[in-house]
């Protein structure tokens, strides 16, 4: 608890530096013809909250315990993606170059996660391709869902929150519960500052790692038997369909789907409401009314997963095709 508390405080004073600086080193994210923002924010903000995240970990070390080697990799490929996401905001890489760092990462980190998996060398092959395919799907997916004030951190905070209670309850270790918490702490210590109306963005130094951090854990959950991947399929599954539905359907109606664009559904509701602050409480209440519940079912009844998984993602699906025809 104390690591808890620590990680949280400390990840919104290092924020709250990190506005400071931003705004007298003109760190900004300017308002442009994609973008949901009125005003130049200072953006980058991820470094700090990312940063005590990883503090957070070192803290939890006296009355937990040194960290396995599995969550020591995490940790390193973190920093290595706030890094280069802070280069990114700070200078800008280009996509091409970008990519192939976040695929190198992604394809290390799953290469050693999956190491203890006793398989044929062939087996093994494909498991790490994919696994890594969804590890960097899951950064950029994040990274194209970080839109609107509060959204992303929102969404790591809940879906971390709920994960580590459903490990806990499901008998995990104490130290992926605590992993899943330190994390959705830093995120809330940077909700201070970035709850409707926004005062800082994460940028890419924050969103990046984010969303390989929650692709991870659910990977390493499943390695290690700790939470049901399905859990975080139905944890995350807002994100999921409005990234993974917008892409596709950019790319089969010939779009330049790798433009920055204003058409994700979080996008188009918050026009429609004219309220940021409005699309976050409804990813709060779809969040406990609907994807906990179904996510604390697959605890229950592991065998039904599928079909709660399917059970998930049906009417967002269909909310999807709904919120398209709006403006």
């Amino acid at each position: 608890m104390i690591a808890l508390a620590l990680t949280l405080l400390l990840s919104a004073l290092l924020c709250g530096l990190y506005l400071t600086l931003a705004r007298r080193w003109r760190i900004l994210a300017l308002p442009g013809e994609r973008s949901s923002h009125r005003q130049p924010t200072p953006h980058g903000g991820g470094a700090a909250l990312i940063t005590a995240f990883l503090l957070g970990m070192l803290f939890a070390v006296p009355g937990h315990g040194p960290w396995p080697h599995a969550y020591l990799v995490l940790a390193a490929a973190a920093l290595i993606l706030m890094l280069i996401g802070t280069v990114d905001d700070l200078r800008g890489l280009s996509v091409k170059y970008r990519l192939a760092l976040y695929a190198l990462c992604c394809l290390l980190v799953a290469a050693e996660l999956l190491a203890p998996l006793e398989a044929s060398a062939l087996q093994k092959g494909v498991l790490v391709a994919v696994a890594a395919l969804c590890l960097l799907w899951a950064l950029n997916l994040y990274n194209f869902m970080d839109g609107i004030d509060g959204f992303a951190a929102t969404q790591c905070f809940l879906a971390c929150s709920a994960a580590a209670v459903l490990a806990w309850q499901g008998g995990a270790g104490a130290e992926y519960a605590l992993l899943c918490l330190l994390l959705a702490a830093s995120h809330l210590g940077f909700l201070f500052w970035n709850w409707p109306p926004a005062r800082l963005f994460m940028g890419d130094a924050g969103s990046v790692p984010t969303g390989f951090l929650l692709a991870a854990l659910a990977l390493l959950g499943a390695v290690q038997g700790q939470l049901n991947a399905a859990c975080w399929l139905i944890l995350l599954a807002v994100f999921i369909t409005d990234a993974s539905w917008t892409l596709l359907w950019r790319i089969f109606t010939g779009q330049p789907f790798t433009r920055p664009h204003r058409l994700h559904a979080y996008q188009r509701l918050s026009r429609h409401f004219r309220s940021h602050l409005a699309v976050d409480l409804l990813l709060l209440v779809t969040h406990a009314l609907w994807l906990v519940p179904l996510a604390l079912a697959v605890q229950i009844r592991p065998e039904f997963r599928v079909f709660l998984v399917i059970l998930a993602y049906l009417p967002l699906l269909l909310a999807m095709a709904k919120i398209r025809k709006l403006a």
